[in-house]
């Protein structure tokens, strides 16, 4: 396959993704309407990390690494590099070496929709990574593709300076031009679930607060004493 390299692309503000990283994936996700999310597949290989970035996003073919080693130049302060293939891929296509390319320059993580190795390495140098899978696996570096184009992983099409943010709950993408308004909707979204924790904590019960008691009168769902069940269920 041929390729392209695009160079500089326009790229959310790098104050935008620094505030985005002060909320979990769940809370970016659901700002936005639920929506952005990339599949369960996608897995950190670490836990109690949470990191925000802009995309510099890889497209190659599978088992083949050739086009990570291009978009390490296009790579920056305050990037994640976000990698897939044109057809399902588990082979271990980034690794230790890469990491350490990459921090080098900045970059604050990986999301790869296929293999990843050296995963303690990884770990042990602080290099935040999320993958489809862990695999030993090698891979060749022989066939063109594109680097900081719009690729797709699980529905989600990723185009180079989106924002990318991942914990431990998985990977959500937000559309560079959608960072502050996402912001301050996550900023909203967190003080109401303050208000709800306090309810929490002084006993008030969601049925409760969100008013669900009516929703169950009205989905027809009754209550009934245990005797009173047994004693229905026991008639003929």
């Amino acid at each position: 396959m041929s390729g392209v390299i695009v160079t500089n692309p326009p790229k959310a503000e790098l104050k935008d993704v620094d505030a985005l990283a002060g909320f979990g994936v769940a809370t970016v996700s659901e700002a936005m309407g639920r929506t952005g999310l990339l599949g369960p597949g996608i897995r950190p290989v670490q836990q109690g990390v949470r990191v925000a970035g802009t995309a510099v996003t890889v497209l190659g073919p599978p088992g083949d690494n050739l086009m990570i080693h291009a978009a390490v130049e296009q790579c920056g302060e305050g990037d994640i590099l976000v990698v897939t293939t044109t057809s399902p891929s588990t082979d271990g296509l980034f690794g230790e070496l890469f990491a350490t390319a990459l921090k080098q320059r900045g970059v604050r993580g990986v999301v790869i929709n296929t293999g990843i190795r050296d995963t303690q390495e990884l770990r042990e140098m602080g290099f935040a990574a999320w993958s489809r899978a862990v695999s030993a696996q090698g891979t060749v570096k022989a066939t063109g593709g594109s680097v900081n184009l719009p690729i797709a992983i699980d529905g989600q099409v990723i185009r180079p300076g989106d924002v990318i943010l991942a914990d431990d709950d998985g990977v959500v993408v937000v559309p560079r031009e959608r960072a502050r308004a996402t912001v301050e909707k996550a900023e909203a979204r967190e003080a109401k679930e303050a208000a709800t924790r306090a309810a929490f904590l002084g006993g008030q019960l969601g049925l409760d607060r969100y008013g669900l008691r009516e929703t169950l009168v009205r989905l027809g769902v009754t209550y009934k004493s245990y005797d009173e069940y047994v004693r229905e269920e026991a008639q003929p």
